[in-house]
């Protein structure tokens, strides 16, 4: 079994979702329709991952992460959500969720994250990893944002932004730099990393392609265009050509769904595709 995941969610179709497309993938899949029925089960049960609503009757899901932080302060959540707002994800992110899911969401997402969820518990923390664009001149560049972003309210995204403009990319290493500086936990800045979409953990080839995997882009063909992208160009899902001239990579939704299916080669937006020909679009670049 690849891992237990608890799905809490007042909706039933959204758990039906979960367990139809969880369960064939290998995961143990338990689904609760109410936040205090899912605390009563962590009493006596271990999950690698809870996928849980924002919105529910009787207890909603920022009280239901907060009980969960006092029972296991390590264990993995994920937010699913329709209406995300402002103070709902500064206050997601505050009790450190690792992602979140937009609703609706295509199976190829949900997969995206629970895999990237369940795998994240395994290793117990965000892996080390060198990379010859984190240098020692880097890192002293980094100390030097740091320090002048360190003692304003609200640091570390800009951080984060200043830091992905001058190594192109936020691997471990670098995530662990930003935390020790800003002294804030790892895990508060992974969560920040994976909740937004402009920010990648990656390293970008020269043309950096992005495939929606929105439910628009979802059912007219988007996993029929990654297929053909990655046979093309020999790369998987978040790699880069060896010469570093291509990069491909999946986002949750780009706003453009009259658009669907889309795909984005740099900051150039393409849609609707057709996923026979969307080797073509490359040929330009």
């Amino acid at each position: 079994m690849k891992g237990n995941v608890l799905v809490v969610d007042d909706e039933q179709i959204v758990l039906r979702s979960c367990e139809r497309i969880l369960i064939p993938e290998g995961y143990g899949v338990k689904t609760v329709s109410s936040a205090k029925e899912a605390i009563g089960l962590l009493v006596n049960n271990s999950y690698d991952l809870i996928l849980t609503d924002l919105k529910m009757p009787e207890m909603n899901g920022l009280e239901f992460m907060k009980q969960v932080r006092t029972k296991d302060p390590d264990i993995n959540i994920v937010v699913i959500t329709g209406y995300p707002s402002q103070e709902s994800i500064k206050e997601s992110l505050d009790l450190r969720i690792i992602d979140y899911l937009p609703k609706p969401f295509s199976p190829a997402l949900l997969l995206e994250v629970v895999n990237k969820g369940v795998e994240f518990k395994k290793k117990g923390a965000v892996p080390e990893s060198k990379d010859e664009a984190y240098n020692e001149e880097a890192a002293i560049k980094l100390d030097d944002i740091i320090q002048n972003y360190k003692n304003k309210p609200g640091s570390l995204i800009p951080v984060l932004q200043k830091a992905q403009e001058l190594i192109g990319y936020l691997p471990p290493v670098v995530q662990r730099h930003v935390a020790r500086g800003l002294r804030v936990p790892v895990s508060e800045v992974h969560g920040v990393v994976s909740f937004y979409s402009f920010f990648t953990m990656k390293p970008k080839g020269k043309h950096n392609i992005r495939v929606c995997l929105g439910t628009a882009c979802y059912v007219k063909g988007a996993e029929e265009i990654i297929k053909k992208v990655s046979d093309g160009l020999k790369i998987e899902v978040g790699g880069i050509t060896p010469d570093k001239k291509f990069s491909l990579e999946t986002v949750r939704c780009l706003g453009a769904c009259g658009l669907a299916p889309v795909v984005v080669v740099d900051k150039d937006t393409f849609g609707p595709i057709n996923p026979v020909k969307v080797l073509d679009l490359l040929k330009d670049f």
